[in-house]
């Protein structure tokens, strides 16, 4: 089988490997994280996009890197979200090194501060404003934002299955 390129959907077997992690672990995070969820085709088969490549790669470091517990691991998500994983797990790909434990000093200081009571940018993970954003929408304007993002996630899966189509044509011309 040849090398699919960084674009191309993974069965559970690749994204195992790929990930060196066993699949009935991929299959547990699952279950545990529910932030990840891989496309399925008939029959329950799971194909994995990039994005979920990207995550699962950052739960794995956050787990057997940075020693984090799952429940430590479901605290990240719960207060930094999964762009934040996922990015983690992009710049692992890239070979970045990466240290997201927050160091502690003597001080006193806690949760990445110092004793002026600011974080040293050397201690957290650099990521988008975007993803950092911590903003307080209107009732009104959030609830359209959520009826969006639904309307998305259809028109993602619509996108995904053609992309398998289209892979599935390309394999058999090969």
């Amino acid at each position: 089988m040849a090398n699919k390129s960084a674009d191309a959907f993974r069965t559970i077997s690749e994204a195992a490997k790929e990930l060196d992690v066993p699949q009935h672990v991929l299959r547990h995070w699952e279950e545990v994280f529910g932030q990840v969820r891989p496309m399925r085709r008939a029959g329950g088969r799971r194909y994995y996009r990039p994005l979920d490549i990207d995550l699962l790669r950052g739960i794995r470091v956050l787990l057997y890197d940075q020693r984090y517990t799952t429940k430590g691991v479901q605290k990240i998500f719960k207060d930094e979200g999964v762009r934040y994983v996922s990015e983690l797990g992009r710049r692992v790909a890239a070979g970045e090194q990466v240290d997201m434990r927050p160091v502690i000093p003597e001080d006193g200081a806690q949760d990445g501060e110092h004793a002026n009571g600011k974080g040293s940018d050397e201690d957290l993970l650099e990521l988008t404003s975007e993803a950092r954003a911590d903003v307080q929408l209107p009732a009104d304007v959030e609830k359209r934002l959520r009826t969006l993002m639904a309307r998305l996630e259809v028109v993602q899966d619509a996108l995904d299955e053609a992309l398998l189509a289209l892979e599935a044509i390309d394999s058999a011309r090969d």
